[in-house]
């Protein structure tokens, strides 16, 4: 495994899988058409935030981002050939030592329903919900996670 930050041109790869990670889910086809905005990874993005994904056999398998500015894990993305298997705990400690090194504390994350309980697994607490960006009348558990405690 290995854990780099992203470059512009992966922008497309990491767009592609943050789309096939959110249809593991079971969404409709609507659902995620009226998401594919949200989950588009642009190079001008990746210039400039703290993009970072991990490789597999020279794969692409999974990346996070952070938006330091609202200290902000803004997204988490795992193929869905590799949940399950661990992935998602090495790149939660990967994303726990990136945060401290970007003198982030503390952040918040808009959880995907479904993956609530592994962020409760690694040590995000639950303090409330936030509508989503796509569909207003939608929920999504808000967490916070206390980096200093788990380090």
């Amino acid at each position: 495994m290995l854990i780099r930050k992203a470059k512009p041109k992966d922008s497309d790869t990491l767009s592609n899988l943050a789309y096939k990670s959110k249809s593991y889910w079971g969404y409709s086809k609507d659902f995620l058409k009226r998401s594919k905005d949200d989950l588009t990874v642009t190079g001008e993005y990746i210039e400039q935030n703290p993009v970072y994904l991990m490789e597999k056999d020279n794969k692409i398998v999974a990346f996070y981002n952070f938006e330091v500015k609202n200290k902000k894990l803004e997204a988490l993305f795992i193929d869905p050939d590799y949940i399950g298997k661990g992935i998602g705990k090495l790149l939660w400690l990967d994303l726990l030592g990136k945060a401290k090194e970007l003198n982030i504390k503390e952040f918040t994350l808009d959880s995907e329903p479904n993956a609530e309980g592994f962020y409760l697994k690694m040590g995000a607490n639950k303090i409330g919900y936030t509508s989503s960006t796509v569909f207003p009348n939608r929920n999504l558990p808000l967490m916070k996670v206390k980096v200093m405690y788990h380090l």
